[in-house]
């Protein structure tokens, strides 16, 4: 059976993804803006909290150490596997092409679901930020419309220069959410500093279970870097470092924050101050201790957030797209890269149409912009992308089971094993409390749970077409390249 290179299956062999673009710094960049974390933290660790108690910081380390043992086969599997399908492709190596292509549909819907969902936050937020700031009242619908044509000039321009854009941004948010621990720390929160947020008499409560369905979805899009493979410098060590780095940062940046605002309000008082505001909890608490103008700042921040995670899963999306597009698996036109920028663009063109279509529908239909727009396209996208990370860590130890490899039984097995029952138990508790992401009836959160695994079952079956229609297609699909473009 022959193989084909990415370069031969594409259709403008003279352009390709610009490789060695990226560091490590470059690619964490890229998978904390996903993240979104100040909008994570300003708008839903209040729930957490509510929910939670003062134990919810806690919840975010649990759910930063479970994805970190998920990195361990993750990240050792990426040594091995260098096609830029990312997670399609670990999942195809080690169970099989059926359950890969069915993955590789899924990992499309997901990584849209994320993204699409969001335009209808950034409507939100940029309508909250103009209301507080100016007293001004603007239509959503032109402002997620706006974001589209920025994200998708974003996604245009060459990846370090996404790089560089989103440096920025989350320098921006992350640098308010360290002022705001300034100044409690400076002044010792409300009642003097508190360990008892980690103490296990308020961690092991029942609680805990919904903060740990909250924090695992805060860390959405951690799993990205493998995306960048092709365009990092020296990708064997710069990916793995990236994740790491990413997830390490993620899991103690959450906890340390949440922890400051129920400093900020005391132990006491945190609880009954979420339930009476929980929108407002953070900038309550920044107003106070640092200052009105801050919590202006935050305002705004909030805001550029929003665009960093767009623009990191535009561009992801886009090396998706570009990577099934080079399989033969979409349209080749897909697969073009720009001769200048060296990007996916018409993947991304295609992606920003996309968004525009969903968007202008709930427009039309009268929906809300954040309670239907965003939670009904986002939720569904979620639970796709932790059936991803599932798949993936049954992958790993069936794909080195059939291989040689010098690998250690802990990186190849044992966590690979652990990560996955760790996962299933996540994906058990965002399914259990879909309620507490959507606010829907029983009926549209059972439709939203069913979309994942009615995409997976329709990409088996588009697998099984494949293998009967076009075999050459099939046989190749997630092939590794010849060599490294």
């Amino acid at each position: 059976m022959s193989v084909t290179t990415p370069e031969e299956r594409t259709p403008n062999a003279t352009a390709t993804l610009r490789s060695g673009s990226l560091g490590t710094a470059d690619i964490a960049f890229f998978v904390v803006s996903a993240a979104a974390p100040l909008t994570v933290m300003a708008g839903v660790a209040p729930l957490a909290i509510l929910l939670g108690g003062i134990g919810a910081p806690a919840g975010y380390l649990i759910a930063g150490i479970t994805l970190a043992v998920f990195a361990v086969g993750f990240t050792t599997m990426s040594r091995h596997v260098k096609s830029g399908g990312a997670f399609y492709a670990y999942i195809t190596r080690g169970l099989g092409r059926p359950v890969g292509i069915g993955a590789a549909l899924l990992a499309l819907i997901g990584y849209n679901g994320m993204e699409i969902g969001v335009y209808g936050l950034l409507a939100s937020a940029a309508k909250d930020t103009l209301h507080a700031l100016f007293g001004a009242d603007v239509p959503w619908l032109p402002i997620s419309l706006a974001g589209l044509l920025v994200i998708g000039y974003g996604g245009f321009r060459s990846i370090d220069f996404g790089a560089k854009v989103l440096g920025v941004l989350l320098a921006a948010e992350t640098g308010i959410l360290v002022l705001l621990a300034g100044g409690v720390l400076v002044k010792g929160g409300a009642h003097g500093l508190s360990g008892a947020s980690f103490a296990p008499g308020h961690v092991l409560v029942s609680g805990t279970a919904v903060v740990l369905a909250f924090a695992f979805a805060a860390f959405t899009g951690f799993e990205s870097t493998v995306i960048y493979r092709r365009e990092a410098r020296d990708p064997e060590r710069t990916v793995p470092r990236a994740t790491y780095v990413a997830i390490g940062f993620l899991g103690l940046f959450y906890a340390f924050i949440v922890w400051i605002v129920i400093q900020a309000f005391g132990n006491a008082g945190v609880v009954a101050a979420a339930a009476k505001d929980p929108g407002g909890l953070f900038f309550s608490a920044i107003t106070t201790y640092v200052g009105s103008w801050a919590a202006d700042l935050m305002h705004v921040f909030i805001v550029t957030s929003v665009i960093a995670s767009l623009l990191a899963f535009h561009n992801a999306i886009n090396r998706y797209v570009l990577a099934l597009a080079e399989e033969g698996a979409l349209p080749k036109a897909m697969g073009r890269v720009h001769p200048r920028h060296r990007s996916p663009y018409v993947a991304g063109i295609a992606q920003t149409v996309l968004g525009a279509v969903v968007v202008v529908a709930f427009w039309a239909a009268g929906a809300d912009p954040y309670s239907q727009l965003l939670l009904w396209v986002n939720t569904p996208g979620m639970i796709g992308l932790f059936t991803l990370q599932l798949l993936v860590a049954i992958a790993v130890p069936c794909y080195f089971r059939r291989v040689s490899h010098q690998e250690g039984a802990v990186r190849t097995v044992v966590a690979p094993i652990a990560a996955a029952l760790l996962l299933a138990t996540a994906i058990g508790l965002v399914i259990t409390h879909i309620d507490l992401f959507t606010g829907a009836s029983d009926s549209v959160n059972t439709a939203l749970i069913v979309i994942a695994p009615a995409v997976f079952v329709l990409g088996v079956a588009l697998a099984w077409w494949l293998r009967r229609r076009r075999p050459q297609v099939y046989a190749d699909f997630a092939a590794e390249p010849a060599e490294q473009p």
